[in-house]
C-alpha cells in the first residue's frame, strides 16, 4: 500500500508511526525539532489521516506498508519511531525485515498483548452523527457526553474532516478499525530482535510496567527501557522534549 508521507529536513532518516486513532499531524511539533538535522518522514498508517482505506489491518500488512515506503523511497538505515500501536509496528517490521532498520524507539507500548480497552472510545464514535452535525464544537459537545477528558477529545477531533459536499466524516477507517481490535492488541510473535532499540514507557500509563521490562529485554537483545515520570500513554503530547532527545540519542548512535 502506497502510505501518505510528509518529509522534512535533511539529513539520517527517521520515519514516525502514530498510534491508534492518530495521524501523522499528532508527532509534528518533535517532527519540526528533529528536522534541524535530519532527515524525518512523518506517515499516515493505512486506515488512519490520508493513507488508503482497506479491509485488512494487521501488523504484517503494517510491516509490509512500512517496507514498500522505505523499498519506494531508497531511504538507507532509518531509525523507526512507533507510538503505541506504531511501536508494535516497528517492532513487528523489525522481525520480519532484520537489518533494514538501523535502531528504533518504541514510545509506550510492549510486546504482550493487552485487554481490548477501546470500546468506550469506539461507542463516543459511534454515538456522533457526523453527517449530521455542523461544526466541531457541536461534535465536541456530543464527544464530551461519553468522553471527559479534553485532550482525548481533542486528540479525536483532529480526525474529523469536512467533506466538500457539506457536512463531515472520520479521516480513520472506523469499521474496519473496530473489526480489527483483536489483531490490534495482539502479541508480538516469538523471535528475538537484535536491533538497537529504546523503549520509552510513560510512568502514569499501563502500556509498560515493570512486569513487563524483563520480557522486553529477554525479546530485544539490544534493548533499553527509560521512563518519564508524570507522563501518560501519550508520552510525546506530554513531553515533547524528553522524546526529542532521546530520539536524537538514540540517532546519534
Amino acid at each position: 500500500m502506497k502510505l501518505n508521507y510528509k518529509k522534512q529536513g535533511s539529513g539520517q532518516p527517521i520515519i514516525i508511526l502514530h498510534g491508534l486513532f492518530g495521524m501523522l499531524d499528532n508527532w509534528q511539533s518533535i517532527a519540526n525539532q528533529l528536522a534541524e538535522n535530519h532527515e524525518i518522514w512523518l506517515v499516515d498508517q493505512r486506515n488512519h489521516g490520508r493513507s488508503p482505506h482497506a479491509d485488512e489491518h494487521t501488523y504484517n500488512l503494517m510491516a509490509a506498508d512500512l517496507q514498500e515506503l522505505i523499498t519506494d523511497h531508497h531511504i538507507e538505515k532509518p531509525l523507526l519511531v512507533g507510538h503505541s500501536m506504531g511501536g508494535k509496528t516497528v517492532m513487528w517490521f523489525a522481525q520480519k525485515y532484520p537489518d533494514i532498520a538501523r535502531a528504533l524507539v518504541v514510545v509506550d507500548m510492549g510486546i504482550r498483548e493487552y485487554p481490548i480497552h477501546h470500546d468506550g472510545i469506539i461507542d463516543a464514535l459511534h454515538s456522533l452523527k457526523v453527517e449530521e452535525i455542523s461544526s466541531r464544537n457541536e461534535a465536541d459537545e456530543q464527544l464530551a457526553k461519553h468522553i471527559s477528558s479534553f485532550g482525548i477529545r481533542q486528540f479525536l477531533l483532529k480526525n474529523l474532516h469536512r467533506k466538500k459536499e457539506g457536512g463531515f466524516e472520520w479521516k480513520f477507517n472506523l469499521p474496519v478499525l473496530e473489526a480489527a481490535m483483536e489483531d490490534i492488541v495482539h502479541a508480538l510473535p516469538d523471535g528475538n530482535v537484535d536491533t538497537p532499540a529504546l523503549f520509552i514507557a510513560g510512568g502514569a500509563s499501563n502500556y509498560i510496567t515493570a512486569a513487563d521490562v524483563p520480557e522486553i529485554m529477554a525479546q530485544f537483545t539490544n534493548a533499553e527501557v527509560e521512563v518519564i515520570p508524570d507522563a501518560g500513554h501519550w508520552v510525546h503530547a506530554e513531553k515533547p522534549e524528553e522524546v526529542t532527545k532521546m530520539i536524537e540519542r538514540m540517532a546519534a548512535k
